[in-house]
């Protein structure tokens, strides 16, 4: 969409400001090579506000700014029993069971409120006030329709919190993948040797991900049966949740190009999303991000037959040439 919106302006000479493209690879795997790179080049990245398009819009006719995303860290988990893999005829109801174990120690990482019970982990949480929460409740949002489109009878979260707020402005922890012993085709009555699990803590401000996932690894290597088996917690990567203001030059910008080309003002909108160069752009450059995304939830986002429509595609076009074009007139 940018550099669409980049050739028809330069080709019509309507580019009113210079613009800088940054292009890279690695942010689903935690952009480890872009720290290193910024802190060498700022100078050469020197600008005045940042562009970011990796976000999403409440609906089609229902334009939105995302305004908040929370932060990551990310782990894996190895659970380590008997030194090989076991028949569980022979061995079974004598030898610890590695899986058994790993999905009883997850089971443990919340309540029955679904709240996690990872000790210090809500100690630096942001508890946002009546006020604040009323406003995010203006947002339109059919729990009905949010329901069916993902075929669940009901929704499911931490207590005390709304679909919205439990996906945006509180923590969470899910588990990302899971496996051990025999998955193929057909049976084979075995006890592993070891089990693993990929989790993933969406973080909100104020959490630092680096303590969170010492947090992590410290609580779940006390919660394991020492006796019976031996636990390892890699992390992976991780990133800081991003709060940007709605007073800004930039926001105001990217508003009125909503405005020029949906006719209607944008809500500001939390993601629960996590874009880690936002922050990190913020420390590196003393930049603010603007979140001027076209997605919608139909559009499968980390599913199979992920995708992006024409129709978005082709708006994003229009509107960001717009967002130049105030942001520069505003800025005189």
């Amino acid at each position: 969409m940018h550099v669409k919106a980049m050739e028809y302006m330069t080709a019509n000479n309507e580019l009113p400001c210079n613009v800088k493209f940054m292009i890279e690879g690695e942010e689903e795997v935690g952009s480890e090579s872009l720290g290193w790179f910024l802190e060498r080049n700022r100078e050469k990245l020197a600008n005045d506000v940042i562009l970011i398009s990796d976000t999403g819009m409440i609906a089609k006719d229902v334009p939105s700014i995302t305004t908040g995303l929370r932060g990551l860290s990310y782990v894996e988990v190895e659970v380590t029993g008997p030194n090989r893999d076991l028949h569980s005829g022979l061995y079974g109801g004598a030898v610890a069971n590695p899986i058994n174990i790993l999905c009883d120690m997850i089971a443990q990482l919340h309540d029955e409120n679904n709240h996690i019970t990872i000790p210090g982990f809500y100690d630096k949480v942001e508890d946002l006030s009546t006020e604040e929460r009323a406003e995010m409740a203006k947002a339109p949002f059919s729990q009905e329709a949010y329901n069916k489109a993902l075929d669940i009878s009901q929704e499911h979260g931490e207590k005390g919190y709304t679909t919205n707020e439990r996906n945006s402005i509180r923590p969470t922890l899910d588990v990302n993948g899971i496996w051990g012993g025999y998955t193929g085709e057909g049976a084979k009555t075995v006890i592993a040797s070891k089990a693993f699990a990929k989790i993933s803590m969406r973080l909100v401000p104020d959490q630092n991900w680096h303590e969170i996932t010492e947090l992590f690894q410290k609580h779940f290597e006390s919660i394991a049966p020492p006796a019976s088996v031996k636990v390892k917690v890699k992390p992976h990567h991780g990133g800081t949740a991003y709060v940007t203001p709605i007073d800004s030059l930039g926001y105001r910008a990217a508003s009125a190009a909503y405005e020029d080309t949906f006719g209607k003002t944008p809500i500001p909108q939390r993601s629960g999303g996590s874009i880690p160069i936002v922050a990190l752009f913020e420390k590196e450059l003393n930049s603010k991000s603007i979140l001027m995304g076209f997605g919608l939830d139909s559009d499968a986002i980390h599913s199979p037959n992920e995708h992006f429509g024409v129709w978005n595609y082709l708006k994003g076009i229009e509107t960001i040439p717009h967002f130049y074009k105030h942001f520069t007139a505003m800025s005189k």
